[in-house]
């Protein structure tokens, strides 16, 4: 049985329902899903949304961005799966980082989305998703 785990759920399906087809882009391990033709598969799947991670370019930006307002020295490793609080932000350095992240983008960013960004892959996601809902 194979599970594919989305947002906030996960759905089961069976090894006769799966034509899984895995493969590695830039870190990020793609699946392609079909039914072979059965329409037995939950509606979830048959509307299944796909959201991408954020471009690499933007998570760098970010991890430079954190780097710069944590000081952080250039042995402590920042990547997109790095913590704000295990790097040592406290509240005042997250709302800096946040500060530091609408300037760098030209953003705004609410306090509620700004209260659920935890990790700098959080905050290039939500950075893309505010650019892009800007641009359109």
């Amino acid at each position: 049985m194979a599970a594919f785990t989305g947002a906030s759920s996960t759905a089961l399906i069976s090894p006769q329902q799966q034509c899984l087809a895995p493969t590695r882009i830039s870190g990020l391990k793609m699946v392609s899903f079909s039914n072979l033709g059965r329409t037995n598969l939950p509606l979830s799947f048959r509307r299944l949304q796909i959201s991408c991670a954020a471009k690499p370019e933007t998570v760098d930006k970010v991890c430079g961005i954190v780097r710069k307002q944590l000081a952080l020295k250039d042995d402590v490793s920042v990547t997109g799966e790095s913590k704000f609080a295990s790097l040592g932000a406290d509240s005042l350095d997250t709302v800096e980082i946040v500060m530091g992240l609408e300037e760098e983008f030209g953003i705004t960013v609410e306090e509620e989305s700004a209260q659920t960004i935890a990790t700098v892959q959080d905050a290039a996601d939500l950075i893309e998703k505010l650019v892009e809902k800007c641009s359109a």
